[in-house]
């Protein structure tokens, strides 16, 4: 008996249903063919009838081997489960007013394969209908109370248990899906993240090194000594950007506000743009320094490729609950504004932060970006 919870073995550690577990099981599972067996070979069953018997035996196993791997998954019928399970039900009935009281075993092979292969409320009628087949079967077979009694008992028990079996499976089946998921989306978050990094540093140090290389090219052309300093500039940027990367894709860079406003005013005057920071209030907590340098980073950047502008303001303060950072320039922007990706993965930071992110042309001239977080989220309260 206990070897029939191989039958509806069906996955492996992928949670894919396999065919050959199944075979395996079921093949285990024969262990209570022994009794209808024994009617045909000790003579119980003679002449013409026990070669039926054999034939039906047969035909039993390969419609019971069939209906085992019909369905798709645990609790989930396949196309030929409903009418292999039907001829299965009609064999468990007949065979034992047929053949003999020895063939009472078969409706327990149909309570494994309802409780194993069909949704909860079908399994569960399912069983109670094998029940009353064993009894109506017993009955009109002249089975005796104990036989009848174990065979209920049996039918019962296993049919809970495999029920059981069943509901277990499909809960680790699903966790395991839920889990590879879980890996999935944490990897596409992971893409994203390297993405959103790279092009926030790159934007930034390349637009850097575009203007250092402009600046030592005019200065070379002049015949200036300086432009050997400005390629030794460029050479520091872009090793630093290598090494920003590095640190971007382990995920181990911090991008502290103040590293960020010096980044900041040494792209900008090498613009020709006159730089002005103002500070206020206490200094902001540590979740919020990286995100207001990042955000001083893309402000820059765009400030940098896009404005023409003369002079560029940056004020952070943090008072009153709220940590505010405004970046604004006096510029000329061209054309229609278009939020870029690198204002976009700016604006989904602070979004995430709880905060609230304005960037556009500024009534008077120029472009403004503000960005608003309560001070609360970057101190954990």
């Amino acid at each position: 008996m206990g070897r029939l919870s191989s039958v509806f073995s069906f996955g492996g550690a992928d949670d894919k249903p396999s065919r050959w577990r199944r075979l395996l099981g079921t093949s285990f599972g024969m262990a209570y063919l022994f009794y209808p067996v024994t009617d045909i070979t000790s003579g119980a069953v003679t002449g013409a009838k026990a070669y039926w018997a054999v034939a039906s035996l047969v035909v039993f196993v390969a419609c019971y081997v069939a209906t085992v791997l019909s369905p798709r998954d645990y609790g989930e019928p396949g196309r030929w489960t409903y009418p292999l399970l039907s001829v299965l039900v009609l064999m468990a009935v007949v065979f034992p007013i047929v053949f003999g009281g020895g063939w009472l075993a078969l409706p327990i092979y149909v309570t494994v394969v309802i409780s194993m292969g069909l949704p909860m409320r079908a399994a569960v009628a399912g069983i109670l209908g094998m029940a009353a087949v064993v009894a109506v079967d017993g009955h009109v077979t002249g089975a005796d109370g104990g036989t009848m009694t174990l065979l209920l008992l049996q039918v019962v028990t296993l049919g809970v248990l495999f029920m059981s079996v069943r509901n277990t499976r499909v809960l680790v089946t699903r966790l395991h899906r839920a889990q590879s998921e879980v890996a999935r989306l944490a990897a596409n978050e992971e893409r994203l993240r390297i993405a959103r990094d790279l092009h926030d540093l790159l934007g930034h140090s390349l637009s850097l090194i575009v203007l250092k290389s402009e600046l030592a090219a005019r200065l070379a052309e002049q015949g200036s000594p300086k432009a050997a300093g400005e390629i030794r500039d460029v050479e520091s940027v872009a090793r630093m950007s290598l090494q920003e990367v590095r640190e971007a894709v382990t995920g181990y860079r911090r991008r502290g506000l103040s590293e960020e406003l010096d980044s900041a005013r040494a792209a900008l005057d090498a613009a020709g743009v006159t730089v002005a920071v103002r500070t206020a209030g206490t200094p902001l907590p540590g979740a919020l320094d990286d995100l207001f340098g990042w955000a001083v980073r893309e402000g820059v950047t765009n400030v940098v490729r896009h404005s023409r502008a003369g002079r560029c303001e940056i004020a952070v303060a943090c008072q009153d609950g709220e940590a505010i950072l405004v970046i604004a320039d006096d510029g000329r922007h061209a054309g229609p504004y278009e939020a870029g990706s690198g204002l976009t993965g700016l604006a989904e930071r602070v979004e995430v932060a709880g905060g609230a992110f304005a960037a556009g042309p500024s009534p008077g001239g120029g472009f403004r970006l503000r960005v608003t977080v309560p001070a609360a989220v970057g101190s954990g309260t």
